[in-house]
């Protein structure tokens, strides 16, 4: 049972450091979002390309799959939902993390 208490530090860590890129990460595919309104906007050029750097490789992917609809490059509001549900599964309030944490603390 040795294993309790280095979860008791590396799980706050792990789930603090996951939580907040998930975040920044849902929050660029939302600016996302809203530049596909703006299709003159050049996202490799200027602070655009912090937007679209990491974001344009998974969004080239879901693009084969699933094509415009109506026109519209609905592949951010996927990766929204993914990202969100992801997230939620991981460090949400019933979290896979926060459990293992709440079990850590049970243990030591």
């Amino acid at each position: 049972m040795t294993a309790a208490p280095v979860l008791l530090h590396v799980l706050p860590v792990l789930n603090l450091v996951l939580g907040v890129g998930l975040a920044v990460w849902t929050l660029l595919f939302l600016f996302r979002i809203v530049l596909t309104w703006y299709p003159q906007i050049n996202l490799e050029t200027g602070p655009m390309r912090f937007i679209g750097g990491p974001t344009e490789p998974l969004l080239a992917v879901t693009r084969r799959i699933v094509q415009p609809i109506g026109g519209v490059d609905v592949t951010p509001v996927i990766w929204v939902g993914l990202i969100s549900l992801f997230r939620e599964l991981l460090v949400g309030q019933q979290g896979v993390l926060n459990q293992l944490a709440l079990r850590a603390q049970a243990l030591a």
